[in-house]
């Protein structure tokens, strides 16, 4: 796939951990999807910004780890979950989810409200949205095994 312009990126937070490892699947990430702070500017959940420092603390990540964590918020549009349509998209996404039995985290609805709302796509190493797509979100889903 070529590097897309016109997508506005909404990284799930498998993603930061990927760029703060600075692995090679996040290079890959970073130059397909265009994570910088240019146009298009990436969206992020406040939801995953909670997520990566939560991960942070479980995992004693120290202070260059976290100062990536903070450089890449400050690259993205972060969102709050009051922003105008998200918490109504929340709860209708949590009952399409209920109806087609699959469970969510809640975590994972509010990144899928943000999407749903903004019209970013999802960018994700994990299934957990694939139900959601194409019809009521947009998602890419990466291969964690494909570097």
């Amino acid at each position: 796939m070529t590097p897309n312009s016109s997508l506005v990126p909404l990284p799930d937070t498998n993603i930061l951990v990927h760029f703060v490892r600075q692995s090679p699947l996040y290079r890959r990430i970073e130059a397909q999807y265009l994570l910088s702070p240019t146009d298009p500017q990436p969206v992020l959940s406040i939801v995953s910004r909670g997520e990566i420092l939560a991960f942070a603390d479980r995992n004693n990540w120290g202070g260059a780890r976290r100062q990536r964590i903070s450089e890449f918020v400050a690259r993205c549009e972060v969102l709050s979950l009051d922003y105008p349509g998200i918490v109504e998209a929340y709860a209708e996404l949590s009952e399409i989810s209920r109806l087609s039995g699959r469970t969510m985290s809640d975590n994972d609805l509010w990144i899928a409200a943000t999407a749903s709302v903004t019209g970013a796509t999802v960018l994700t190493t994990d299934k957990d949205f694939d139900h959601l797509y194409p019809k009521w979100i947009l998602r890419e889903w990466i291969s964690p095994n494909t570097p």
